[in-house]
C-alpha cells in the first residue's frame, strides 16, 4: 500500500491524528476564551493606578484558583514562562543556597529518567559550579529503585543539598513512589523537588499532602498556553534566584507577569482537574484499544513501562519495535497524517538513544526502535482506528528498509 496522496485523501484523511499531547496539548477551548478576552485588557500588575490593580487581581485570583486545584497555598505558587524555568529555579535555586548556608552540602541527588529541562542543569551544576551528581537508578519499568536512593542518602546526608525526582516520566508514564522518596529524605532535613510537568491533570495532586518542598508544572501540558508555569515552593523553602530585577514573585522570580497567560493557565487547570477522573478513564479506555490492536497486528512489538494502570499515566503507551528504526516508523506515520514522537532525544541536531530507555536497560537498538503514542482531550476512537489501520504496513516498509541498511 502505497502512502494516500493529498488530492486522494478523504476529509476525515486530512484531518491529522496528533498523538503527541505528551510534547503540548491543544489549548482547551475555556482557556482560549479567557486569554482572547485578557489580551484585549492593558495593565502591569506592578502598577499601583486602576489598569494595573484590575491586572494585579486577575494575577491573584488565578493564583489561588491553582493553588486550590493543586493543594497547595495561594502563597506558594510562584509563576515562571514555563516547566524548564521552573526546573532549573528549583534545582539551582536549592543547590546555591543551601551550599551557601553549609559548604559541604555538595550533594544532588536525581533519577536517571529525568527530563532534559532537570537533567540539563543539574549536568550543568556538576560541571560548573562543583556540585556532586548522584544518579538514583531506576528498574525495567522506569520506576525508581528506592534501595538505591536510601545508599545514597544514608553514605552522608550531611553532604546533601537537594533532591529531585520526576512525578511521571514523560517517556513511559511510570509514575514514581514520591511519598517514599519524601520519607527518605524528611528525617535528615532534605528538600525534596518533584518535576510533576506530565502528571498535572492526569493523576491527583496534592502538593501540601505529598510532603514535598517544590514541585514544578506548566499549562502547556494540560491545555493552557505555552510560555507560563509555575514552581510551587513552601514558603520556607530558600531558593537562590535565577533572575534578578524588579523583585517579583517574592523576589524569588522578578519579571514583569503577563496576567493574559496567567489567567490561562489557572482556567486550564481548573478545567483539567474537574474533569480529571472521566478523562482519564476515557483515556486508559482509548489506550488499550491502541495496545491490544498493536499487540494483535504486530505480535513482536513490545510495550514499555508499568502495566498496572494505577503505575503509569493513563494516556501513554510507550512502545518498542525490534528492527525498526523509531525514526523510520514516525515519518511514515507521519506521511498518514498520524503525528507521535520517538523514544529517542535529539541534542544539538544528532539523533541520540533515549536515556530514559538505556537507563532502564535496554540496548541502544532497541532504545533506537520505539516510539511514544501520547493522548489527550481532542482523541477519538476513530483516530485509533487510523493508526492501526494503517500500522502492519508501515511496520512491515520500516523492518524492510533496515535490513535493506544492515546488508
Amino acid at each position: 500500500m502505497s502512502d494516500p496522496s493529498p488530492e486522494l485523501r478523504s476529509p476525515e484523511q486530512h484531518r491529522p491524528v496528533y498523538l503527541d499531547h505528551a510534547a503540548t496539548t491543544p489549548m482547551a477551548p475555556e482557556a482560549i476564551a479567557v486569554l482572547t478576552e485578557q489580551l484585549g485588557r492593558t495593565g502591569n500588575p506592578s502598577s499601583l493606578h486602576a489598569s494595573g490593580r484590575a491586572a494585579r487581581r486577575v494575577v491573584e485570583e488565578s493564583r489561588e484558583l491553582i493553588a486550590e486545584r493543586l493543594g497547595a497555598r495561594p502563597s506558594e505558587v510562584v509563576f515562571t514562562s514555563g516547566g524548564t524555568e521552573a526546573n532549573n529555579l528549583a534545582i539551582k535555586g536549592l543547590f546555591w543556597s543551601r551550599h551557601a548556608q553549609d559548604p559541604a552540602r555538595q550533594r544532588l541527588l536525581f533519577s536517571a529518567i529525568e527530563h532534559h529541562a532537570l537533567l540539563d542543569p543539574v549536568i550543568w551544576l556538576g560541571k560548573a559550579q562543583g556540585a556532586d551528581i548522584v544518579t538514583t537508578a531506576v528498574d525495567r519499568h522506569g520506576v525508581l529503585r528506592l534501595d538505591d536512593l536510601r545508599a545514597s542518602i544514608e553514605a552522608d546526608p550531611r553532604t546533601v543539598a537537594a533532591i529531585t525526582t520526576m512525578w511521571a516520566n514523560n517517556e513511559m508514564g511510570s509514575v514514581q513512589p514520591i511519598a517514599e522518596v519524601v520519607a527518605l529524605a524528611r528525617p535528615h532535613g532534605i528538600p525534596v523537588h518533584s518535576d510533576a510537568v506530565q502528571a498535572a491533570g492526569h493523576l491527583p495532586i496534592d502538593f501540601g499532602a505529598s510532603g514535598l518542598d517544590a514541585m514544578t508544572v506548566t499549562a502547556h501540558k494540560l491545555g493552557g498556553p505555552v510560555g507560563v508555569g509555575a514552581l510551587i515552593a513552601v514558603r520556607e523553602l530558600e531558593l537562590m534566584p535565577l533572575l534578578h530585577g524588579g523583585g517579583q514573585e517574592r523576589d524569588v522570580r522578578s519579571g514583569t507577569l503577563g496576567a493574559p497567560l496567567v489567567a490561562a493557565f489557572a482556567t486550564a487547570v481548573d478545567v483539567a482537574v474537574r474533569a480529571r477522573e472521566a478523562e482519564a478513564a476515557r483515556l486508559e479506555s482509548l489506550r488499550s484499544q491502541l495496545v491490544d490492536g498493536l499487540s494483535r497486528l504486530v505480535p513482536e512489538a513490545v510495550v514499555n513501562g508499568p502495566a498496572a494502570p494505577d503505575q503509569r499515566l493513563p494516556h501513554v503507551a510507550h512502545v518498542t519495535f525490534p528492527g525498526c528504526d523509531g525514526d523510520a516508523m514516525l515519518m511514515l506515520l507521519d506521511a498518514h497524517g498520524i503525528e507521535v514522537s520517538t523514544g529517542s532525544a535529539c541534542t544539538a541536531g544528532v539523533p541520540q538513544p533515549s536515556h530514559v530507555l538505556l537507563a532502564m536497560g535496554y540496548d541502544e537498538d532497541a532504545a533506537a526502535g520505539s516510539l511514544r503514542f501520547s493522548l489527550g482531550r481532542t482523541t477519538t476512537g476513530d483516530d485509533i482506528d487510523r493508526v492501526l489501520a494503517v500500522l502492519p504496513e508501515v511496520h512491515a516498509r520500516a523492518s524492510a528498509a533496515r535490513a535493506v541498511r544492515q546488508r
